[in-house]
């Protein structure tokens, strides 16, 4: 089993910048992938971004190219996504997930992910 931890989230006005991060522990070895998600009041969980162990291939979803950057450091199990530019409607839970592999071709969808963390508040006030 592997256990996530997110943290960084907080209240930002439109503009400003936060990083979250995402704390794996537990069976680390098996991560081949991780990804960010997040869902807003009253709408589903969507992808935001995800990152290959192996070789750091980056994914992202259309809204957030250019703003945010998705990063990992293997030795402190941790993934990070840096978020610039926030805009009011990046206002979400956000979630890091992580599996046991990495799919090149569906990586934004949540089954191919098997570990989830518990979730972290942005809000982004206009």
């Amino acid at each position: 089993q592997v256990q996530l931890v997110e943290s960084g989230g907080g209240l930002v006005q439109a503009g400003g910048s936060l990083r979250l991060s995402c704390a794996a522990s537990g069976r680390t070895f098996s991560i081949a992938g991780m990804g960010w998600f997040r869902q807003a009041q009253g709408k589903e969980r969507e992808f935001v971004a995800s990152i290959s162990w192996s070789d750091s291939r980056t994914q992202y979803t259309d809204s957030v190219k250019g703003r945010f950057t998705i990063s990992r450091d293997n030795a402190k199990n941790t993934m990070y996504l840096q978020m610039n530019s926030l805009k009011p409607e990046d206002t979400a839970v956000y979630y890091c997930a992580a599996g046991n592999s990495y799919y090149t071709r569906t990586y934004y969808l949540q089954h191919r992910y098997d570990y989830w963390g518990q979730g972290t508040q942005v809000t982004v006030s206009s």
